[in-house]
């Protein structure tokens, strides 16, 4: 009760600057308009109130992404059950909004005990399912003390973070009285948290939502479509959620393929859409014909980097390459990379930096079956980009690799809500 206290008042004290960072202004990214009320507990009832919903909370883009497979077949099983999708940020409402014909969405209250009622007053769910591991003292405490049932669903914890939260053990206890049940990822994850005191049996192992990607016909065709804009015989490798202080590594590295195949083209996709213009800056600065997606003059075929400045569209601009590179791997440890499932599932040769902590057990599984390869800097980027572009079969037999990978590992939506089952009903 004293920590949650003294938790609150820190978080009094630092929200001016949180707040700051979540409403200020940055070009591509959405505007919360009159909907920052909500983030205080101002939360419109649901259209549907035919009976109490199930709660997912996705904080962002890449979460939602993630768990949309399991909530299109949450309502699947539960189809007079309405579901309500909460994130904290804007561009995640705006990857929700592609979930409209089964969810409504609201925004999540901010961690203060007044915004956590006023939602939960409003919205009143029978479960809240939290995506990962976002979890908030204020909004366990008061959602629990409700009686409404919390799980944590696809939940990660690396070693690293395990060691920081075992300096705090006092706080992730009280976390941890609140929680129902853990669906983990790996049983690394599992035996992390049940290390740091969480009770084993309420602990379980259902595998990673991630690996359940659906690849819709649409995509398929409209990867189809743009990679014949620019260029159906072009060689053509994409970076993908690429960081600042990367993009001029990749960069460098496609100014050495081109030396080698003069009409390889590079998709750079930047992981924040405030960053779209420093990067074309960037691009032009360093001389390449470059031409952003959200330019609709068809000039493909002289384009050396094409620069995808639209979001939500990375399974698409993945279905027209030939070869990914996976960002936020090059920067020591500051990021620990990004997902290479998406690549895998469409069946698409991967490489990665030296530092993808976040994605520890995935990544080196891949890495073990061959079809993905680490590169310590852009010199070795460059020279595995060449060897894929002159070495066609390679590419293919590293496409099946991977697509039979994610294939053999899928079913964790099925697992986790047969374990959540007893809590919804």
């Amino acid at each position: 009760m004293v920590i949650r206290y003294f938790y609150t008042f820190f978080l009094t004290l630092v929200s001016p600057i949180l707040l700051f960072g979540l409403y200020k202004k940055k070009p591509g990214k959405p505007t919360f308009g009159s909907r920052w009320k909500e983030h205080f507990g101002h939360t419109p009832p649901l259209h549907d109130q035919t009976a109490s919903p199930i709660w997912i909370h996705t904080v962002s883009v890449g979460e939602t992404i993630a768990a949309t497979p399991f909530i299109r077949a949450l309502h699947q099983q539960y189809p007079k059950t309405p579901i309500i999708i909460t994130t904290t940020t804007s561009t995640g409402a705006q990857q929700a909004k592609k979930l409209a014909d089964i969810a409504e969405h609201r925004y999540m209250p901010l961690d203060f005990p007044f915004a956590i009622k006023g939602f939960l007053g409003s919205i009143r769910p029978k479960v809240m399912l939290i995506m990962e591991t976002e979890l908030w003292p204020n909004t366990l405490h008061h959602v629990a003390k409700t009686g409404i049932p919390i799980t944590v669903i696809n939940a990660r914890l690396s070693e690293r973070s395990a060691k920081k939260y075992k300096k705090f053990q006092r706080i992730f206890d009280l976390l941890a009285k609140n929680l129902s049940l853990i669906l983990c990822q790996h049983q690394d994850d599992a035996d992390r948290f049940i290390q740091l005191g969480f009770v084993k049996d309420n602990v379980k192992v259902t595998g990673s939502l991630k690996f359940d990607i659906q690849v819709p016909d649409e995509i398929h065709q409209s990867g189809t479509l743009l990679r014949e804009t620019l260029g159906e015989k072009r060689p053509i490798w994409i970076a993908a959620s690429t960081h600042e202080g990367e993009d001029k590594q990749v960069l460098n590295a496609h100014r050495a393929v081109l030396k080698q195949h003069p009409n390889a083209l590079l998709i750079i996709v930047p992981r924040h859409p405030e960053r779209f213009n420093d990067v074309y800056q960037l691009c032009i600065s360093e001389d390449f014909c470059t031409q952003r997606r959200t330019d609709k003059n068809n000039r493909s075929q002289q384009t050396q980097v094409y620069l995808a400045d639209t979001m939500g569209e990375m399974m698409l601009l993945l279905r027209a390459s030939d070869v990914c590179f996976m960002g936020g791997s090059l920067l020591g440890d500051k990021v620990g990379g990004h997902n290479l499932l998406e690549p895998a599932a469409l069946g698409i040769p991967t490489l990665i930096g030296p530092s993808f902590y976040n994605f520890h057990d995935i990544a080196n599984q891949l890495i073990a079956c061959g079809a993905t390869s680490i590169i310590e800097n852009s010199d070795q980027l460059s020279q595995h980009i060449i060897q894929i572009f002159s070495d066609p079969q390679k590419a293919v037999i590293q496409s099946k690799i991977a697509m039979a990978f994610v294939q053999k590992n899928t079913g964790a939506t099925v697992k986790s809500l047969s374990e959540i089952q007893k809590l919804i009903v």
